[in-house]
Order: structure tokens, then sequence, then C-alpha cells
């Protein structure tokens, strides 16, 4: 069994502790110290040949800043290591032309790494940190007789192009300027400008500054200009986030069009439903996020993400979760179970250009009811007049409840760690119950010393979650709490908030487009329709087939469950199990 050890250097504060792990590390072989100081970050550096793993460093460590991580013997040898004690990635995905290949797995396991050195970004080192002069020659040897040697070798020498859809659609403004229009004009290499806006609805916004857009534009943008780029080479990093449902599958249409079209397209996406119906194929990564990742063989999209849920790879011989994510078929609740523990009427909210209404309703003790519907319909303000952040123009709501509520938008510009901003921010912070029950589960003391400016994506949305969470309230309301997050995240946060909900005997409304989150979490549930930007209608909460049934309706879309693990899955457009539902007018669950 082989080991890496892994340092973070965000954790580690030698001086406060004078070099514990040094002080206490019995490790001495051939006259040569398993810790030593590094000369320029004046921090310890592990000895991985000289290391026994015994684990008293990562003991007496009173920051969590070390970790010593056993390795598979049959994982073979590393394709890139950053360094010295940091993160180490074994293999990489074969593409294909004509195909959509997936990446599914945890945030940090190394799919943005895959995506650096298919794109020519990195070359990768096999584990020799020490000589940064590797090259294109050495990788196209190293792969001699294989698929990716032809790949590395077209890419050296420059004979194919790769493009790359970003993550973080958030910074497009800070880099791109101007209007929409003009930016998609100028990458209109394949002439496609007009299928590509009438299939992203982007008319609406072609006159539109990047600075002006929301988080769903802005998504809708950027994969609008990677499919408009000629290329042989495509690779999507999360296309979906802030995309409503029927925007997801637009862009699964738009996507797969250019595999129908002979390109190679690669995606990371942690959406499970829209995962399945854009990949051909997939690679799950597994491992300990920061510290290593393994590819997996290639897998059909169905095997391979019912394996994913189940949790263990047969072909690899290998568990990566100690349970599966286990989907249930709930029954329709009854409108008049539960005991109410907020109210509101009939409410209106009326804006220049825009006008909200809602249908009465109740929610209940101990549940969670989730709402739906496109972007720009009124789902956020609905949340606010709930959270009396927003006044309605006709209406009351229960004003005697408390809510905590997570805006959708995250706060960055906090001046301070997260630890500084938990102690202003969470009222818990501090206790038992918090670190037990949030701070655990969240992996929140992975990052207390770290700046809130500094954060990613999913390190924010853990952080507003678990501080909305810590709260002594009625009704938790979470906008979009999945943004962000991957698959694991997002069914840990489904569980944290149904147990502190039930434990407080409170409540929790939750705005989300991720139907797997959803089905997962979901006791009933609202509908949000109307036209996006002018009007929109809130529907009371009733049971989620019923609901669910009436938004799909609305979207002439159709949802199957998978036969081994439950898990929603959408129908091909015209498929026969599309048109039977429709028939039966199941939209979501098949009939009995």
């Amino acid at each position: 069994m082989s080991r890496i050890s892994i340092l973070d250097k965000n954790k580690c504060q030698p001086k406060k502790c004078d070099y514990l792990c040094i002080s206490y590390c019995p490790g001495v072989r051939m006259d040569e110290d398993t810790i030593v100081i590094d000369e320029d970050s004046k921090k310890p550096l592990i000895s991985e040949q000289l290391c026994e793993g015994c684990g008293i460093c990562t003991n007496r460590c009173p920051f969590d800043a070390i970790s010593i991580i056993n390795l598979p013997e049959a994982i073979g040898e590393p394709i890139h290591r950053f360094g010295q004690n940091q993160f180490e990635l074994f293999g990489l995905p074969v593409l294909e032309e004509g195909s959509v290949l997936g990446l599914l797995g945890p945030n940090g396991i190394g799919k943005s790494t895959i995506m650096n050195i298919l794109s020519g970004n990195l070359i990768p080192n096999f584990g020799d940190y020490e000589n940064p002069q590797k090259d294109w020659d050495n990788v196209i040897e190293y792969y001699k007789g294989s698929a990716l040697q032809n790949y590395f070798s077209k890419l050296a020498n420059g004979e194919i192009k790769v493009v790359l859809k970003p993550q973080m659609v958030d910074q497009l403004p800070k880099v791109v300027k101007g209007k929409v229009k003009q930016l998609l004009e100028n990458v209109n290499e394949r002439d496609k400008l007009d299928y590509v806006c009438e299939e992203l609805q982007l008319k609406n916004v072609l006159d539109r500054e990047m600075e002006n857009l929301s988080g769903g534009e802005l998504q809708r943008v950027a994969i609008a200009a990677t499919v408009l780029r000629e290329g042989d080479f495509y690779y999507f990093d999360e296309p979906t986030s802030w995309l409503d449902v029927s925007q997801r599958l637009n862009a699964v249409k738009v996507i797969r069009s250019l595999a129908d079209e002979g390109k190679s397209v690669l995606v990371i996406e942690h959406d499970l439903a829209t995962l399945d119906a854009l990949s051909d194929n997939i690679h799950i990564l597994y491992g300990s996020p920061g510290g290593y990742g393994v590819v997996s063989g290639r897998k059909g999209v169905r095997l391979g993400i019912n394996a994913y849920i189940n949790g263990f790879l047969r072909e690899e011989n290998v568990r990566i979760r100690r349970n599966p994510i286990e989907f249930t078929i709930r029954p329709p609740t009854p409108e008049d179970e539960g005991e109410t523990i907020a109210s509101y009427t009939d409410l209106s909210k009326e804006y220049d250009g825009f006008s909200l209404t809602a249908d009465s309703g109740d929610i209940f003790y101990d549940e969670i009811v989730t709402a739906f519907g496109s972007n720009g319909i009124g789902k956020t303000t609905f949340a606010k007049m709930l959270a009396g952040a927003e006044k309605p123009s006709t209406g009351e709501v229960d004003d005697e409840v408390t809510i905590a509520y997570k805006p959708q938008y995250l706060v960055s510009d906090f001046e301070g760690s997260v630890s500084d901003f938990l102690y202003m921010n969470a009222p818990s912070y501090g206790s038992k119950i918090f670190e037990s029950e949030i701070m655990t589960p969240f992996a929140l003391e992975d990052m207390l010393e770290k700046q809130v400016k500094k954060l990613s994506g999913g390190e924010l949305q853990r952080l507003a979650i678990a501080a909305t969470l810590s709260k002594d309230a009625e009704i938790y309301l979470f906008d979009e709490p999945t943004a962000f997050l991957d698959v694991e995240q997002r069914l840990i946060a489904a569980k944290v908030i149904r147990k502190m909900v039930e434990s407080r005997n409170a409540a929790s409304l939750i705005v989300d487009h991720d139907i797997v989150f959803i089905d997962y979490i979901s006791d009933r549930a609202m509908v949000f329709d109307g036209t996006p930007g002018l009007n929109g209608h809130a529907s009371k909460p009733t049971d989620l087939r019923t609901s669910m049934n009436e938004f799909l309706g609305n979207l002439n879309i159709t949802f199957r469950r998978d036969k081994e693990t439950k898990r929603p899955r959408v129908n091909k457009l015209d498929s026969y199990l599309d048109r039977e539902q429709k028939e039966k007018g199941e939209y979501y669950y098949l009939s009995d």
C-alpha cells in the first residue's frame, strides 16, 4: 500500500504551534528527517518515501492541516502531481468523435485538472513534480500505442482546436465588455448564430450589455459563444448552473448538436438528470477531494450514474460510498394533513413591467416545500415576500413567523475569514450542535481560516446554507441552494436541512431547478408559471406528483423512473415512453 501526504498550506500555522508535527514525528531513516521545514514557505514538508504513515503528525496538528492518505496499488502511476504534499491525478478519459463524454464526481477530485490537460493548458508531469521541464514529446511517448497518443500529437502540433466554456460565468463581465450581439457575432465562426439564439432563447438579450445580464443569461451566452466557435474538441465546465429546467434541456440539445456534427465533447455536470440526457458515456472520478483523484473506466451513462448512486464500481471493485443514495416514490399528501406553521392570503406584487400573483396557501410544521418554474417568473420575489424583504402590493403574510433567508446570489465581498463571518452571521456558531450537525457535514472546519473573498462558489454556498441554518427560525427559506455544489454536497445539504427542520419543529421552502434534488427532498411543491420577465403566478403548495405533472406538462417534458435506483430520468422528446406517458397524463411518475 502506497500513500501520499497532503498539507493544506492555508490551514497550517507553524508559528502558533512551534512545529508540533516535526517535534513528535518518530520516523527517521538513514539519518534523514521525515518532516522538514520548506525554505521558501517556512512550512513543513513530509517525505512520502520516509513516512511510515503512523498518523502522529495528523493527531498532533492543532489546525487539521495534515492528512495521510493510503492509495490502492491497483490505480497505477499518477498522470499529474502538483507538488510535494499536494493533489495527485490518476488516469485520463479518452474522447471519441461524434459523442458526448461526461465526468461525474465531487468537487476537488480533479475534473478541472483533466480539462486543463486535455485542452493543452497543462502538460502532465506523471508525478515528477521536481522536474518541470516536461514537454509534449514526453506525453506522446508515455501514451504510445493508445488513443491518447494521437490526440496529444495533434494537440502539440496545433492540428486540432480546443474550445472551452469556463465554470465561473459570473466573472465574464469583468473580461468581456459590450453588447451580447457584438460578442456572439465576433465568435460566429460556424455560422450558427440564428439557430443558437433561437434554441437558447437569447434574442431578447442581444442588445443588452454583458454587465447587465443575470447569472442564467450569462450561462446561456457562454454556452452560445462556445458552440459558435469552430473547433474539434469542446469542453463544457458545469454548463447548467443558474438555468431552469427548460433552459437546461435546451442547452442539452445545443451541446449535443456538436456531437451530431462529428465533434468530440467533454462535459462536467452535477445535475444527474441533465448529465443523463446529455452524455453518451461517462467516467466516474473517485478518491479523496483535495488529495487524489482516480478516473474510472468508461461506462454507459445509465449504468455509470447508477453505479455512482449505488456507491460501488463493479469493474474497478471499488466502493466509493458507504451507503447507496435512495430515492423514494412518495404517495400524494392530503391537502389538509399537518399542523399549519404559516399561512398567507392571495398575494400580488406589482413592479414596473412585471407582476406576480400567488394563490393563498399554508405551510406545515416539519415539512419541506419546493418551488420550481422558469427563471424570471417570480420565485425569488415570492421568497422575499415570505421573508419580509419585500412587501406585497395586496394580501398578507403571517408576519408572526420568523424566517431565516438564504438569497440566490451570494455575497462574497465580506472582509475577513470564514471564522469571522460565522462569528458575525451565525448565532449558534461555537455550540456543540452547530459543530456536529452543521459544521461537520458541510466541512466548514477545512476553510475557517480562508478569506471569504477567496472562497470558491461551492464553498460560499455551503457557508451561506450553514449560516442560515444556524439561526433560530420557524421557516428556513433557501433560494437555489444547489448552485455550485457537487452531487454529494447537494445530498448532504438535503439531509442537513431535513434534519434541522424536523429537530426544530420548523419548516422550509426551497427554490431550485435540480429535478433530482427536488425529488429527493420534497414533501410538497409549488408551481410557478406565466411569461418570464412579464408576469408570474404561484400555485398553492400541493403534493409533489400533482405539482410536477402540472409543471412538466406546461413544458411538454416527461420524466420516468429508473427501474434500478428509482431516480428521475428525462425522456427523449417523441420517444415511445414520452408519447406513452403523455397519453396517460403522467409527466412525472409512470402509472402502476
